[in-house]
C-alpha cells in the first residue's frame, strides 16, 4: 500500500512515506535493536501507544518493516527490517550528521550506527 503521493518529486514522495514526526524515530529505534512492541514504546521521545500502533502498521504496509509473532497466547509481534526499510540507514545518519553540527548539545551517534551499512541491517536468508 503506497500513499496517494502529491507529485512526483522524489523528496516529495519519500516524506510522504516517512516524514511525519515519528515514523523515522521509530525506525532509529528498531535499527538500535528494539524489536518488541513494550521495547518500542519505551523510547525516550515517549511516543504514544496509538500512534506507535499506527506507525507500526503503516511501515509494515509499505514493506519497509516485518511483523512476526514471537508469543502466541497472547499473541505479540517482533518488528524487523526489511531491506526497502534497512536501505534508509544512509538518510538517518546523514540526518544524525546535520543535527549533530547545527543543533546545540545533541549527543554524538553511537559507532554501530555512524559507520553501519544498511546491509549490516539486512534480513538473515533463510
Amino acid at each position: 500500500m503506497w500513499p496517494d503521493f502529491r507529485s512526483q518529486c522524489p523528496v516529495a514522495s519519500a516524506l510522504d512515506i516517512v516524514g511525519d514526526k515519528w515514523t523515522l524515530v521509530v525506525l532509529r529505534t528498531i535499527f538500535a535493536g528494539r524489536h518488541r512492541y513494550g521495547d518500542l514504546a519505551e523510547m525516550p521521545e515517549a511516543i504514544s501507544s496509538n500512534i506507535l500502533a499506527d506507525r507500526l502498521e503503516r511501515l509494515e504496509s509499505y514493506g519497509l518493516i516485518t511483523k512476526a509473532p514471537y508469543q502466541q497466547n497472547p499473541v505479540r509481534h517482533e518488528y524487523r527490517l526489511t531491506k526497502r526499510g534497512a536501505d534508509l540507514l544512509p538518510v538517518l545518519q546523514q540526518l544524525a550528521t546535520w543535527a549533530a553540527r547545527h543543533i546545540p548539545g545533541r549527543w554524538s551517534a553511537p559507532r554501530w550506527f555512524s559507520e553501519g551499512k544498511p546491509e549490516d541491517f539486512y534480513p538473515a536468508k533463510s
